[in-house]
């Protein structure tokens, strides 16, 4: 019977668990609300089994199993220890700081800072790959291995990356970001100490390889800007992302080299070590801890691959962005791959020191692209600015080439205009792919990066060809096709056009795109910042537009 009687309130409400056998000997399991240790009790004649559910249980947000134990105890059933202890760590693993709780009713704004602490987060995330390229000789000498083989080393670490971008990235669209993010770095961070002290080859290798599967938090931070900023502020938005990837590619090269000639070559793994761990507290501390895009879905992780290779066969904006981006990287890579056999040849026969210096050459550039997404990219339809980045680039690829075997201007020429139009470019491509079906935005973001970086290799590999049977002149002609090819890619499909080849609709313009978002989010009531369940609805009408917004979709809205 229950024990609210007369209207009466009783001093602990408890819950009433009903008992099938009545007995001198029934047992019952209470929880002492005072926090004391809990504990199995029989006595004669004692009522049914009862178990408390309030007390510091409830008011710490966890619900006990409730469990009555009749005619004796059986060892095997969760004693009350032992769901106090799992309680303890869920509740400490599910806590976040307040600033990182999330309020469905008050979502977090996406804000400049939390914009600059991605960015920070993937600088210094992808900067893993890369510290092992400025001291491939140093390793050589400490493992007492041949140069090729300690290459091997950036290899591994390479194709470790390619694989965590095949393998985990596509799981962004499934778990929850905050804990798969953190979880990833804390992973990477505790995997890199053998790095650091390890004195076998084939295991500092084989680390390196898992520590390129699992750097790939940038990977999942650009989807993740591409759901919560503004449409008219995406492009700046995720400018600073790429930016923030493209210094680490840079300062990871640079600090390697300084701190491998004044000091041992394991203080830029040391230093690694000591970021990551600070990147995964300032993230553990501000990152908000944002609902999962999918969380009723049931996903098969096997059919991933095919999925990736579906979106590229059934979304033209998609394989138009990609192929841009592999083309793109194919210059990218070959100018970088063959400037190094250039300047240490004659007629220049610099050091080695006066060629890394540079890569420092595009550092202004890549610092202002939120400055020039914001004022031109945000302002144009993207394709606009991809082919105004790619003209940039090309121009320069034609100029450094022409000029580059007799005067270095040639080449500093070339660098600086590689940089501008390749940020252009890839700015405009990203903001372009993730207004595509805006649930599989990670998995759209897989598939355009695992392009770019067959065109990665694709450039390395073809330049270095070309340089060891024609020179300067033959690698440069292949950026200069790579260019054209690139142009004409993004000219065979219109801004507008929803098939694959075709200019209907015309140019169009950005400006009645932000005016059709801005009214759908507005008759929504869900304007600015605060909206963004309701622009991911706005986002879906892009999908069966190839990518692009039209007033027809804020129709439809």
């Amino acid at each position: 019977m229950s024990r609210h009687q007369n209207g009466q309130q009783p001093q602990a409400t408890s819950t009433y668990i009903p008992s099938h056998h009545h007995s001198s000997e029934e047992r019952s399991l209470t929880t002492n609300t005072d926090g004391n240790d809990s504990r199995l009790e029989g006595q004669e004649g004692e009522k049914p089994p009862v178990l408390d559910t309030h007390g510091d249980a409830q008011s710490s947000g966890i619900s006990l199993p409730q469990v009555a134990q009749i005619d004796g105890f059986d060892e095997n059933t969760p004693t009350p220890d032992r769901v106090s202890s799992k309680n303890r760590l869920q509740t400490l693993w599910h806590w976040k700081p307040k600033a990182a709780r999330y309020d469905p009713d008050n979502p977090p704004k996406f804000t400049i800072w939390m914009n600059i602490l991605f960015g920070f987060a993937s600088c210094f995330t992808v900067s893993n790959l890369y510290y092992n390229q400025a001291v491939l000789n140093k390793i050589a000498e400490t493992f007492e291995v041949t140069f090729e083989r300690a290459s091997s080393v950036a290899t591994l670490m390479q194709a470790g990356y390619c694989s965590g971008l095949l393998l985990i990235c596509p799981l962004g669209d499934i778990f929850p970001r905050r804990p798969f993010i953190l979880g990833l770095i804390a992973f990477t961070a505790t995997l890199w100490i053998p790095l650091c002290l390890t004195t076998s080859f084939p295991s500092f290798a084989a680390i390196s390889f898992l520590c390129g599967a699992t750097t790939v938090t940038p990977q999942l931070m650009l989807p993740l800007v591409g759901d919560l900023a503004p449409p008219a502020r995406r492009a700046s938005s995720l400018a600073v992302i790429v930016s923030g990837l493209s210094l680490g590619v840079l300062l990871a090269r640079t600090l390697a080299g300084v701190l491998a000639s004044f000091t041992s070559w394991r203080n830029i793994y040391w230093f690694g070590l000591g970021v990551q761990w600070l990147v995964f507290a300032l993230l553990y501390i501000w990152m908000p801890d944002y609902p999962s895009k999918n969380p009723d879905t049931k996903f098969n992780y096997f059919k991933m691959p095919w999925q990736i290779a579906q979106l590229l066969a059934t979304e033209p904006l998609l394989l138009q962005a990609a192929l841009v981006a592999f083309l793109h990287s194919g210059i990218f890579t070959s100018y970088w791959t063959t400037l190094s056999f250039l300047l240490s040849s004659p007629p220049y026969e610099y050091s080695s020191v006066v060629i890394g210096l540079f890569g420092l050459i595009g550092v202004v550039v890549i610092v202002c692209a939120p400055i020039y997404s914001r004022l031109i990219i945000d302002r144009l339809v993207p394709l606009v600015s991809a082919i105004m980045g790619l003209v940039v680039e090309t121009v320069g690829v034609v100029v450094g080439t022409s000029v580059g075997s007799f005067n270095v201007a040639g080449p500093v020429v070339q660098a600086i205009m590689i940089d501008l139009g390749g940020q252009f470019t890839q700015i405009a491509m990203r903001s372009s792919i993730y207004s595509i079906q805006p649930l599989a935005r990670n998995r759209v973001n897989t598939a355009y990066m695992v392009v770019s970086f067959a065109g990665q290799l694709t450039g390395t590999a073809v330049g270095n060809r070309l340089y060891a049977q024609g020179g300067w002149v033959y690698s440069g002609a292949c950026g200069i096709a790579f260019g054209g090819f690139a142009l004409i890619v993004c000219l065979v499909r219109g801004p507008r056009e929803k098939g694959w080849v075709g200019w209907s609709g015309g140019w169009g313009g950005e400006g009645t795109v932000k005016m059709d978002e801005d009214e759908a989010l507005e008759g929504a009531g869900a304007g600015g910042e605060d909206g963004e369940d309701v622009r991911r609805g706005v986002d879906c009408a892009s999908t069966s537009n190839g990518g692009n917004i039209t007033s027809g979709g804020k129709n439809q809205q």
